[in-house]
């Protein structure tokens, strides 16, 4: 063996040297979330400093082309984050390439108000109106129903995440998105291997997005994507996360177009140089080859962190069903959830509150996390902002109250999720009844 393999021997054996935690219950936390990283992750990554891979090149490339064709689609470009993937996928909508179809300033865009806010502030970020819908009580997503129900006049474009891994109903809602000539953008950061109706989530929309935080289904440590079966929009994509440039050149290349130096666009001279031509105002969200090559090591393992996702969210279902004051989450109709979370929310005859349940959970050393930002404008951030409310948002509510998840990650073993199902089960039938309960104020009227 040469140098290098010796070294990554030696790093492979480091990683299988480290001492291994036996789980204690009450002792060990169990994570809501978490990145499953192995000897050959380690590796992948060493491998990549070694060749001072420190910049956006061909593992990332490469990266691109291997997770697009895992998923099913024709184009997939790496970012820096799954919220920079929200980002470009809004803002590409806004690109001059798509004409007459091309999202303005003040058009409407639907979306959920119980979510993450990523998925929302690329809407407001582009000068487009958020229209906001609820979400079903047991699916923790929007219905086809609540989304023709809030569509306008102005109204251009659907953004909507699936939730906790559960897809939405995205076939319904790409066909109300067509017949009613609008985009559909799927942020698929949570539900990377669902399906719906056999098919995988991310291939129904006009764009998906991807996040690879370490909290996801796989990871590059920061890093996201975004996924397209059209080449003008994965080139409007490109543009975008590359500073805006209009040469598509990959890094290392030169004058692939063959017109580097003998066209004329915009209002500059004939012949200036096309690597430093702007045709979009964009940023810089790429990613990096010593991320990508950490993405390529986990692309091999995600059908198995699939795999235990679903097993450890079986396991918790089965062990709480039939549980007192605690609605369980179901999955979507037709689906098949890779699941992020498992969600809990406590009915309207509890005896306890969900703080209360929280901070016993918390006190095991079992991490709970809410809803995501449970109603996005009960924040302060969205106190003023321009948006539309279509009908109640009365589920969002109550969520942003009364709703907690736990974790499924493929990192869980049996032995910890029976402890949470033991835990949980203790807490519901043995209860302090002396301990205050929260009570939630009621929400003010909006708009």
């Amino acid at each position: 063996m040469n140098d290098r393999d010796d070294l990554l021997a030696i790093i492979r054996r480091f990683q299988n040297s480290q001492t291994e935690h036996h789980f204690v219950p009450g002792v060990t936390e169990i994570q809501s979330s978490g990145a499953c990283l192995d000897d050959e992750d380690r590796a992948a990554v060493v491998e990549a400093a070694l060749d001072m891979r420190i910049a956006a090149g061909i593992l990332a490339h490469r990266f691109e082309n291997e997770f697009a064709r895992k998923i099913g689609l024709r184009k997939a470009r790496l970012t820096n984050s799954g919220s920079s993937a929200n980002l470009l996928a809004v803002t590409a909508l806004t690109a001059p390439e798509l004409d007459d179809a091309r999202l303005c300033p003040g058009d409407e865009v639907i979306t959920a108000a119980a979510g993450f806010p990523t998925t929302v502030n690329p809407i407001l970020q582009n000068g487009l109106k958020p229209v906001f819908v609820d979400i079903d009580s047991s699916t923790y997503n929007t219905t086809p129903e609540a989304v023709e129900a809030a569509i306008g006049p102005r109204t251009r474009a659907v953004v909507l995440a699936h939730t906790l891994g559960n897809p939405f109903p995205v076939a319904e809602i790409s066909a109300l998105c067509a017949e009613h000539g609008m985009f559909l953008i799927e942020d698929n950061c949570d539900a990377v291997g669902s399906t719906y109706r056999s098919r995988v989530t991310g291939t129904f929309g006009d764009l998906a997005t991807v996040s690879f935080y370490p909290a996801h289904h796989l990871t590059t440590g920061e890093g996201g994507c975004v996924l397209t079966n059209d080449l003008t929009t994965a080139r409007v994509v490109k543009s975008l996360r590359d500073w805006g440039r209009d040469c598509w050149c990959e890094p290392g290349e030169s004058n692939r177009c063959g017109k580097r130096f003998n066209q004329q666009l915009g209002g500059l001279p004939y012949g200036y140089d096309h690597k430093y031509i702007y045709s979009h105002i964009g940023y810089n969200l790429k990613a990096t080859d010593i991320q990508a090559a950490l993405g390529l090591s986990q692309l091999a393992r995600l059908d198995d962190f699939c795999a235990r996702r679903r097993h450890n969210w079986r396991r918790l279902r089965e062990g709480l069903d039939g549980i007192d004051h605690l609605r369980l989450p179901e999955p979507t109709p037709e689906s098949d959830p890779s699941w992020f979370g498992f969600a809990l929310t406590v009915l309207p005859d509890a005896p306890f509150g969900r703080i209360d349940i929280v901070n016993f959970l918390e006190g095991r050393k079992i991490a709970t996390r809410g809803l995501f930002a449970g109603n996005l404008l009960r924040h302060p951030a969205y106190t003023n902002i321009e948006c539309r409310i279509s009908g109640s948002l009365a589920v969002s509510d109550y969520v942003a109250d009364n709703t907690f998840w736990v974790g499924v990650y493929p990192g869980i073993t049996d032995e910890m999720t029976d402890y949470m199902v033991a835990s949980v089960r203790e807490y519901v039938s043995g209860y302090r009844r002396s301990q205050v309960r929260f009570v939630a104020p009621a929400p003010e009227d909006r708009r």
